[in-house]
Formats: C-alpha cells, structure tokens, sequence
C-alpha cells in the first residue's frame, strides 16, 4: 500500500512543482502583454491600438477570402463585433496605463483577471456571428479561413 501510494504522490507532487515553476514565467512576463508603452515593444507596436490591429486584421481577412456581395451583410455583422471588441479592449488598456505605476502585485493580478474576462466574453460575442459567417462560406473560402486559423497565415499561396 504504502508504495502504491508513493507512485501516485511522487508525480503528483512533480507536477504540481512544475505548475507552480512555470507559472513563475508566465505572471512575470504578463505584464508587458498588455502594457501599451512596454520598453521591449517597438514603437510602432506599441503605438497600435486594438482597434488599429483589429481594422488590419479585418482588411486581411477581406483580402483573403474576397468576400461576395451576398455575404457582405454577415461580413459586416462579424467586423462590426470584431471592432467593439476592440474598442473594450483599447479601454481596458488605457485603464491599465493610467493605474500601472500605482498598482501592486494583487492588483496587477486581479487586472489580469479582469482582462481575462473580458477576452472570453468578447469570444463568447464574436462566436455566433463568425458560426454565421463561416456557415455561408464556399468551401475554398472555409479552406482559407481554417488554414488561417490554423497557421495564422493570411498568405494568398494556393493550399493543398
């Protein structure tokens, strides 16, 4: 018995260690993914707002999958989601810059949370129409968009 119970508690105990280690590196390296004037950015990114990122990611997407006339008012439903995510999350950002140098680690940690939230809420938002959109996709079009999603290549290259 009591081996038995040294297997299950040894890589337990391992795992749990090993959680609680790279975690170390995620929390540290936080708080420059949301930082808008973050040292290690360039300044033309962190320069770009959300909403500037989202608007070129639309125009790729566009360009892309050469979107039809009969599609466009579904286009328009899902860009119009993408957009006012966006513009939450550029408030949500300047919020941040605003408060940075005043906030402790439980306040930078429950800001984290915060933005957490926020992001599956905004995917929560952003799944039906772009379920929608994709239903009314032709089948190179959903080609393009899964080899997209998959790669995060908006490449115009022919796909096998």
């Amino acid at each position: 018995m009591n081996q038995k119970a040294y297997q299950v508690a040894v890589p337990g105990t391992i795992v749990v260690a090993m959680v609680a280690f790279l975690s170390i590196f995620i929390f540290a390296d936080a708080d420059n993914s949301f930082a808008a004037s973050s040292t290690k950015k360039t300044t033309a990114v962190a320069g770009t707002s959300a909403v500037e990122h989202t608007g070129a990611q639309i125009k790729q997407l566009e360009d892309s999958l050469k979107i039809t006339e009969a599609q466009q008012a579904l286009w328009n439903n899902l860009t119009q989601v993408m957009m006012e995510n966006a513009k939450e999350m550029d408030a949500l950002t300047k919020e941040r810059a605003e408060n940075s140098k005043t906030m402790n680690a439980v306040e930078r940690m429950k800001f984290h949370s915060q933005i957490t939230e926020a992001r599956l809420a905004q995917q929560k938002r952003l799944i039906p129409p772009f379920e929608t959109f994709y239903t009314g996709m032709s089948d190179e079009q959903k080609k393009i968009t899964d080899t997209i999603f998959t790669t995060g290549r908006h490449g115009k290259k022919k796909l096998n």
